[in-house]
């Protein structure tokens, strides 16, 4: 069995009352829409760097930068010290932990950021968790919508499991790493420290402290000069 504090430090979020009473850590995303509207408190105490979009409900705490051009939809919750940087787009029910970097041209729907964690260049991260200080290389995805019908599922040991959900990105543990243009299937979940190399097509359960590398054959060839 795999619990939440397996992957995150819970004393990484003010939101740990997400992970009380479940089995599994996916089951925080189900709670997490109605965990927002019960607590967002709309108060800004960001600064704005030009112009951005911030919806209604929405909570921005002090020494956060919100760049131009952002837009946060909201309803969404955002730690102190945080940047949010050009162009990104925060949607619905969204919590964006202490000292945290939502990038350039980034997404994010339906997700927790623990404290620390950088989503910096070009990403997507919908229906996902990512703990204290989880790092995503430029254009990494988390894909979180299966091609076929039914609910998604996850395989840890052996064990296979019926999360429940249609959509479910990835748990990506403390302190991982996910190399640049990586793409996790949905449902991918890698526990604390682990990497996954850049370039990577990633599915399943990655436990802790392992690298996922991509042993793909590179061909080198000569290079013919041009006649003339």
């Amino acid at each position: 069995m795999l619990s939440a504090s397996d992957l995150f430090d819970l004393s990484q979020t003010e939101h740990a009352e997400l992970f009380n009473g479940i089995r599994h850590p996916w089951e925080a995303l189900q709670k997490l829409a109605d965990y927002i509207d019960a607590n967002v408190h709309p108060v800004l105490k960001n600064r704005c760097e030009g112009v951005a979009y911030i919806g209604e409900k929405v909570f921005i705490g002090e020494g956060t930068v919100v760049e131009d051009g952002a837009m946060i939809k909201g309803p969404a919750i955002i730690g102190r010290n945080c940047r949010i940087r050009h162009n990104a787009y925060i949607r619905e029910h969204v919590i964006v932990g202490d000292n945290c970097v939502v990038g350039n041209a980034c997404e994010l729907k339906h997700s927790i950021l623990f404290n620390g964690a950088q989503v910096p260049h070009f990403n997507y991260v919908g229906d996902s968790i990512l703990g204290h200080r989880a790092h995503l290389g430029a254009g990494v995805i988390l894909s979180n919508f299966r091609s076929l019908p039914g609910s998604i599922h996850v395989e840890i040991d052996g064990v296979r499991y019926d999360t429940g959900l249609r959509k479910l990105g990835a748990l990506l543990g403390d302190h991982c790493e996910i190399g640049c243009q990586a793409v996790l299937n949905p449902g991918s979940i890698v526990g604390r420290r682990s990497v996954v190399y850049p370039g990577v097509n990633w599915r399943g359960y990655l436990p802790a402290d392992r690298i996922a590398k991509n042993r793909a054959a590179v061909e080198v060839v000569e290079r013919r000069r041009e006649d003339g």
